[in-house]
């Protein structure tokens, strides 16, 4: 018989294994960020640092106004825990997770010209930059001098040595080891990498069935789409991966009414580790790109709450501000906010602020703390509301009186 997880129990399960049902340490540390990374199993990573860039945001979300550099010395150079790959979107994972995603660049070798080919068809270059890392070692792209090395036709105004690069990253003969200025820097496999993670990779069905399972500890609990978004594979292999991950115990098939497909019940999965807290004690605002709400049919399904980032949606026509954080308050998302660091006035702005219907009558009180650490965080001296948003005139006076009170 198939267990039964009501909806707002399935809200906690998926919080606490996102790491929301601990308090915030008192002084977050390099152990701290590091369990952040071994909880989420990678960061996305996005250009957009309006408020913050995005993979630096998960972690103040779970602990707090920890030290970015702490971050920084697990994602960047030669020593660093972590290398970005293509996992979900552009992503930092743990280094050893590199060799799970064979089958990824395998595809990617085996497309068209737009991919893999077209390293084919410029092979004569791609020799040439493996011939440059191997003598000068990790370089930007910008670093590396050519003849070919000129801006021109459609590909987003990228040089051929750029593009090149840029396939060959996806195809893996070459690694990104860090960014620096938010540009990737490129070497050979050989040169950040241990000889154990270049070594026989796995059959692609092991490597789904890996993935499938650290997505599913993950997340907590889950549907096939779920899990399969998580790392952005083929649903087919993630299916028969559920399967024997349910065969083995691993995985427990559950019930949560409400989550429908047509008029059946959507088949779920519970990790056999989930914790099943009785109460969420968080609050929070969290990145467009946090596994909490980076898959929009999932957040709607867990928290009712209809969310769609507007960046690319014109300033006349958004509804919620350019960079509209959600903001999590207990086991709900309650609301959002369009945060702005402003650096040179030294000032956190809130350029607007909504309440979702039914948030709760202290959501300003809870979120003006979660904005006052996000501007000490950020080095910014006060947290100014500009007023738009049915949040704002609330949290606006929830701010003043924090400051009075610290005054």
């Amino acid at each position: 018989m198939v267990d039964t997880v009501s909806p707002a129990l399935a809200r906690r399960i998926a919080l606490a294994a996102q790491g929301f049902s601990r308090p915030l340490p008192e002084s977050p540390g390099l152990r701290q960020v590091g369990g952040v990374v071994d909880r989420l199993g990678l960061l996305q990573i996005d250009s957009v640092n309006v408020f913050e860039r995005s993979h630096y945001l998960p972690a103040f979300s779970r602990i707090g106004d920890y030290d970015r550099t702490l971050l920084d010395r697990l994602t960047t150079g030669g020593r660093g825990r972590m290398i970005e790959y293509w996992a979900h979107q552009a992503a930092f994972i743990p280094r050893e997770l590199w060799p799970l995603f064979e089958f990824r660049r395998a595809e990617y070798r085996e497309k068209g010209s737009d991919w893999g080919g077209w390293v084919t068809e410029n092979r004569t270059l791609a020799e040439w930059l493996r011939a440059e890392l191997a003598a000068n070692g990790p370089m930007r792209a910008s670093e590396i001098e050519h003849d070919a090395n000129e801006r021109r036709g459609p590909w987003w105004g990228w040089s051929d040595v750029k593009r090149t690069l840029e396939m060959m990253f996806r195809t893996g003969e070459v690694v990104c080891v860090e960014r620096r200025r938010f540009e990737r820097v490129y070497a050979l496999p050989e040169q950040a990498l241990s000889p154990e993670l270049l070594g026989e990779p796995p059959a692609e069905a092991d490597a789904v069935r890996h993935l499938v399972e650290l997505a599913a500890s993950a997340l907590g609990i889950g549907t096939e789409a779920d899990l399969a978004d998580y790392w952005r594979m083929k649903r087919a292999p993630v299916r028969t991966a559920i399967r024997e991950l349910e065969e083995s115990g691993v995985l427990l098939p559950v019930e949560v009414p409400g989550w429908t497909t047509g008029a059946r019940p959507t088949p779920t999965w519970l990790h056999r580790d989930a914790k099943r807290p009785r109460r969420i004690d968080a609050a929070a605002v969290l990145s467009p790109f946090d596994p909490v709400v980076w898959f929009r049919p999932r957040t709607e399904r867990l928290f009712d709450f209809h969310y769609r980032i507007e960046i690319y949606v014109p300033e006349p026509d958004r509804k919620f501000g350019y960079y509209s954080l959600p903001v999590l308050i207990d086991d709900r998302v309650v609301g959002r906010v369009d945060l702005k660091s402003d650096r040179q006035a030294g000032v956190l702005r809130v350029q607007s602020a909504w309440a979702e219907p039914g948030a709760p009558a202290e959501t300003a009180a809870r979120l003006a703390p979660v904005l006052l650490r996000a501007a000490s965080w950020q080095g910014l001296g006060e947290v100014a509301v500009t007023g738009r948003g049915d949040l704002s005139p609330e949290l606006s006076s929830e701010l003043a009186f924090a400051k009075a009170g610290v005054a």
